[in-house]
């Protein structure tokens, strides 16, 4: 049972931060009353290094600190009873977590790579992105951070032309993973319900994908580059980017009440 009582959560988050998304949506999922503070990057670690935190997203939840995505599903899960994001049965609750870690390690590292590598050149198109949301005062400030902000997106994601073609094929070979997967005719990935693995597959398939429903900052897909723009239009007809876009349709917007 959710304890009303508890105190307004708090998430910190970067607004075009996919990861962000994908504890957001487990918030929401499991209607744990929160309050999201966006910042912009580079100014974001004095957010969350005051929870001991380093990147995106951070959950204070009482006397309690998150710094991790999959955390704060498992606690969010919990906080609203338990079995609603992970399945009690041990069996179920370890192929959802596997796949869960899988989407983390490799799914979402690869699509911010190529997502960053299609749109650091397009300065605009980021600041919008990276300032929705935001304090005035950190908005205000983007503009000059922009070339520290870009510089340092290269280096700590090692953008090159190489790592970036490796990392649209890993997400390409996900891709029909999760297509096979489905192959079947089920509708979810585990247990035939919406678990932590779908939401955080799609959550995480979001920059390649530009799908309706996402909350985090993305511009139009008519204001992405040409080429992003047609790749992004081919893994949206695969048969797990129809799975993605059809998770941000039918369950973006769903809350779980606990199953008992």
């Amino acid at each position: 049972m959710t304890d009303n009582s508890a105190p307004l959560a708090i998430l910190i988050t970067m607004a075009h931060s996919h990861y962000s998304e994908k504890a957001r949506w487990a918030l929401d999922r499991l209607a744990l009353p929160y309050r999201e503070e966006r910042h912009v990057p580079v100014i974001h670690r004095r957010a969350t290094g005051r929870h001991g935190g380093r990147s995106v997203p951070v959950l204070v939840h009482g006397n309690s600190r998150f710094i991790d995505s999959t955390d704060i599903l498992m606690h969010a899960d919990a906080f609203a009873g338990g079995d609603l994001l992970y399945p009690r049965d041990p069996a179920l609750r370890a192929q959802v977590e596997a796949l869960e870690e899988q989407f983390d390690e490799e799914l979402g590292p690869h699509t911010r790579r190529w997502a960053y590598a299609q749109a650091l050149s397009e300065r605009r198109l980021l600041r919008s992105m990276m300032s929705r949301g935001v304090p005035w005062i950190e908005a205000c400030f983007l503009p000059l951070l922009m070339p520290r902000v870009v510089a340092i997106i290269r280096d700590r994601l090692q953008i090159t032309p190489e790592s970036t073609q490796r990392s649209i094929e890993i997400v390409r070979r996900i891709f029909v993973q999760v297509g096979e997967r489905l192959g079947d005719g089920r509708a979810f990935l585990i247990d035939n319900r919406f678990t932590a693995a779908d939401l955080t597959f799609a959550a995480l398939a979001a920059p390649v994908l530009f799908p309706a429903g996402y909350r985090a900052a993305y511009p139009a897909l008519d204001e992405a580059p040409a080429l992003m723009r047609d790749e992004v239009l081919r893994l949206r007809d695969t048969d797990a980017g129809k799975f993605a876009l059809r998770l941000f349709l039918e369950e973006r917007d769903r809350t779980s009440t606990a199953l008992g």
